[in-house]
């Protein structure tokens, strides 16, 4: 049974925000953990269908991935084990031969499942690796075993296995990795690549010797992450090597390989090198053994590592502590790192513990999220595609957001993973509810007819804002639709929950809430006592004619424009109607019909308006009695008398025919001569000419303004010879010889007149006399009507002459009969017969 390790990042402080792990970790039980409580691993190899372990005590065991033994040629007898520590061991890609060396100077190639192959060498000597043939098809033909030299060992036609030395070793090969026909190896100098095709080296990288320290102490840790991309970590450094095809230049010289090593990059780490894997582009998998010891001098815990790296440089993206059994014990050469790349699974070994180290899949990370309240990126990856559901996910979050006091951010979050379910928005709701909060969850609410909540829920967030927030409350009201919610039960609502302070806003919703309900005319009534003008919209947008017959005054008040447009519509609402609610308040009465007139002046109420301008606008009422027939002419006068307007007086009394009384108000009431004058001219009859002459007579001051303004209308004399012998009359010398000047310019006129016009006659005539004499021209094509033969012949004079009426029509003198066109007469006879 596997057992899962918490894990422990390195990344940064407590203080710091813990960095998401790339990896999780379990540790391997089952029959591996009793092999481990008796013997020590030592080496191993991770196949993508076993692993195999050898131990300290020259065992090699075979186990599926959760530590369970499985059954195979290596656990039956002693001939495929050793007589001391197993040092390296490989499988090749098709899992079906391992080979393992040891001390004990042996090699054995075994068959898991079959032994037809099986090889036992015994070289005499320490041998510390060995390779199969990675390209092997069926059974092992070819093998590498490094001891103090590279040797590859090949099956020939007999099936006999023939030695060939490939180069000689400074020291002895401390590691093999065999990709193709390319073979990395390395010694005590370095590490080389060895090509098989061409059968030399592609040269030697030199490794720096660590102080105070050899080489060879180190294990080399080599791995082919492709064809031809080689990854070395050897104590502190790691190594990134592409093996390309020279180019045309680098080729030229013939005693050259056709491949060279080139070494991309080249970094050190901050730990010794205990294991490397390739993991993405640009990334590796490191596991390290810390260079720092603890207090009492033990080793510290080895670390698993994400390395990015460039070009010379790296960068750690994460680094977990690993907690592995005996860790304190163990040194740099005790672990090593297996991987089954494809998988993205690494193998952590140590003398008593195996640990695997797995990408966190999805679902992992989302719990990791989860756990350390990273919803936002949770959700994320959950809308990516996840095991857990994007819903579960967002409502821990919700919860969590509420719990933070952050309930805006927590009401968005609904609207946006909620949707249109319209059970999970109740339940959310609910909580919210709980908080007290339901305003800030009111704006994302659904209120579509997709997604309609139960109205309770509405009506508990209306409940809520008319409790704390009444703005929000009527801004609610105007925005939500009525059908969301019983309009009733908020009405009653407000009235429990009146408070003056808020009366505003309050009358407000009240008034959209009644109109919600067809409640148009109490509606109306909130808005009045608001003074709100939008009763106009609710008037025409409902068309409530009818309604407001009751609310007309009101309405005035509150905005006379706008009321006038609507009741001076007679498709709307009546005049009559208008006319009989304003009784009540004349001045109102008085704007109304004086509109009304403008537009429709049939007279119905041209009655009440003379009585109206008579109190509110008198300079309109003399105009208005000029213009209108349809007042009673005596109600008028006996207004205009007992408010003393004498000039619509005097237009009333002409109007009657009481042209006499009218000019005695001028003169005795208005007194205003000029204006007398005028009156009489207008009417022009003798009688006023008399009175008017009379009454100036006695008061001389007015006299000569008499004398000039009845001229052509007055012989002069009259007035002249009824002024008394001795009466003085001021500027009478001034009118008299203004009179007699005028009389004189206007003889002299007459007189010019007449000479201009028999001057005009006279050239007239001349002008027709000379018409008519003057010549005519006469063509060959012209006919004679009475004898139809041409008027005139070429060339020959006509006898008698010819006569040319002024129609145009041409006569032989003979045949002319009493001077007349015979033609023009005939036509004047058939216009008769029309006639």
């Amino acid at each position: 049974m596997a057992e899962t390790l918490p894990i422990n990042s390195d990344s940064g402080t407590d203080e710091e925000e813990e960095v998401e792990p790339k990896f999780k970790y379990q540790r391997i039980g089952n029959d591996l953990r009793n092999i481990l409580n008796t013997d020590v691993v030592t080496c191993s190899a991770v196949h993508s269908k076993f692993l195999i372990f050898g131990t300290f005590r020259g065992r090699v065991y075979l186990l599926d991935h959760q530590g369970n033994s499985v059954d195979s040629n290596l656990s039956s007898g002693d001939r495929h084990t050793h007589s001391v520590a197993v040092n390296h061991i490989d499988v090749d890609p098709k899992g079906e031969y391992v080979a393992t060396c040891s001390d004990d100077g042996r090699v054995n190639i075994t068959g898991l499942f079959s032994c037809e192959n099986n090889q036992n060498l015994s070289h005499g000597k320490f041998i510390k690796v060995v390779a199969l043939d990675p390209e092997v098809k069926s059974g092992v033909r070819r093998f590498i075993v490094g001891d103090d030299k590279l040797t590859l060992y090949e099956r020939n036609l007999l099936k006999k296995l023939k030695p060939c030395e490939l180069c000689a070793v400074e020291g002895s090969v401390l590691a093999i990795c065999w990709q193709g026909n390319l073979v990395a190896w390395a010694s005590h100098l370095g590490v080389r690549v060895y090509d098989l095709s061409e059968k030399c080296s592609l040269g030697l990288m030199k490794w720096e010797v660590p102080a105070q320290a050899r080489l060879e102490n180190f294990r080399c840790h080599l791995r082919w992450s492709n064809t031809n991309t080689l990854l070395i970590g050897w104590v502190d450094t790691i190594r990134i090597c592409v093996i390309r095809k020279r180019n045309t230049i680098e080729a030229s010289s013939s005693n050259l390989p056709g491949f060279v090593v080139d070494p991309v990059s080249t970094f050190q780490t901050t730990f010794y090198v205990c294991g490397l894997a390739p993991l993405a582009a640009s990334q590796l998998v490191v596991l390290g053994y810390r260079k720092d010891r603890s207090p009492n001098y033990k080793a510290l815990r080895p670390v698993l590592c994400v390395i990015e790296y460039k070009m010379n440089t790296c960068e750690e993206v994460c680094t977990d502590s690993l907690t592995l059994r005996g860790f304190e014990e163990y040194t740099v050469n005790d672990y090593s790192l297996g991987c089954i790349m494809e998988e993205n699974r690494y193998y952590i070994v140590a003398p008593k513990d195996i640990v695997v180290a797995s990408l966190i899949e999805t679902d992992d990370r989302v719990e990791w999220l989860i756990k350390h309240n990273k919803f936002e990126e949770a959700l994320e990856i959950c809308t990516h595609g996840c095991s857990l559901p994007m819903l579960s996910v967002a409502r821990l979050y919700i919860n969590h957001l509420l719990t933070l006091k952050q309930y805006e951010e927590a009401a968005k979050l609904c609207l946006r993973v909620l949707g249109n379910n319209k059970a999970l928005w109740e339940e959310e709701v609910f909580k919210f509810v709980k908080c007290q909060q339901l305003r800030c969850v009111s704006a994302y609410l659904p209120t579509s007819d997709d997604c309609k909540l139960d109205p309770h829920v509405y009506e508990m967030v209306l409940y809520e804002f008319l409790k704390f927030d009444v703005h929000g409350f009527l801004n609610l009201i105007k925005e939500w639709p009525p059908k969301l919610y019983d309009g009733l039960a908020v009405i009653n609502a407000i009235h429990d929950h009146f408070r003056k302070q808020n009366a505003n806003e309050l009358l407000e919703a009240l008034a959209l809430l009644y109109s919600y309900q067809s409640d148009y005319e109490s509606a109306l009534r909130m808005y009045l006592k608001l003074q709100n003008k939008d009763v106009f919209l609710l008037i025409r947008r409902f068309e409530l004619y009818d309604v407001i017959s009751k609310l007309i005054i009101p309405l005035i008040q509150l905005d006379r424009e706008r009321a006038f447009k609507i009741l001076l519509d007679k498709d709307k609402i009546k005049p009559e109607v208008v006319v009989h609610q304003l009784e009540q308040n004349q001045e109102y009465l008085y704007w109304f019909l004086d509109e009304l007139d403008k537009i429709d002046s049939q007279g119905t109420f041209h009655p009440k308006l003379v009585a109206l301008y008579a109190k509110y606008d008198r300079p309109k009422l003399l105009p208005f009695l000029r213009r209108s027939n349809d007042y009673g002419i005596q109600n008028a006068l006996a207004i205009c008398k007992r408010e003393e307007f004498y000039p619509e007086m005097v237009y009333l009394l002409a109007r009657m025919g009481s042209i006499v009384e009218a000019l005695n108000i001028i003169m005795h009431k208005i007194k205003d001569i000029e204006m007398a004058i005028e009156f009489c001219k207008e009417h022009n009859d003798d009688d006023l000419w008399n009175i008017l002459i009379d009454e100036s007579i006695k008061q001389p001051e007015i006299v000569t303004k008499v004398l000039d303004g009845i001229v052509d209308y007055v012989n002069p004399v009259l007035v002249v010879s009824k002024i008394k012998l001795g009466q003085t009359i001021p500027n009478l010398h001034q009118s008299v010889v203004k009179m007699l000047w005028h009389y004189n310019i206007e003889e002299e006129v007459n007189t010019i007149a007449h000479q201009i016009q028999l001057t005009d006659y006279f050239d007239t005539q001349a002008e027709v006399v000379a018409m008519q004499r003057r010549g005519r021209h006469v063509s060959y094509d012209k006919v004679c009507p009475k004898c139809s033969r041409s008027v005139i012949i070429k060339d020959t004079v006509p006898p008698n002459g010819l006569t040319i009426f002024n129609c145009g029509h041409i006569y032989h003198n003979n045949c002319v009969i009493d001077n007349h066109c015979d033609v023009c007469l005939d036509w004047d006879s058939i216009l008769d017969e029309d006639d």
